[in-house]
């Protein structure tokens, strides 16, 4: 049934891909959201601390930062390929 296995598909992943393009939307689990959110707080306390007198190291920090959250979203995500809308 298509409904059971978008049931099974919310549980097992935390991050969905996106309808269109390459990547992954909204967290749909709440270890999603939590991930989401210090990654959020995590930058800000960067931004605060490190702008605007150390522009290398809020970019540096920012750069990983990005980098931490792709590979949990690969890790944890959807597999990710091109979409181009609803075609399951």
């Amino acid at each position: 049934m298509v409904g059971d296995s978008h049931h099974e598909r919310d549980y097992r992943y935390w991050f969905p891909a996106k309808r269109y393009g390459w990547g992954w939307g909204p967290p749909i689990t709440w270890q999603g959201w939590v991930v989401l959110c210090i990654w959020i707080l995590a930058t800000a306390v960067a931004a605060v601390r490190l702008m605007p007198r150390h522009l290398v190291g809020f970019l540096s920090v920012t750069g990983l930062m990005v980098l931490l959250l792709l590979t949990i979203c690969y890790w944890k995500g959807e597999p990710p390929r091109w979409r181009w809308g609803d075609d399951d």
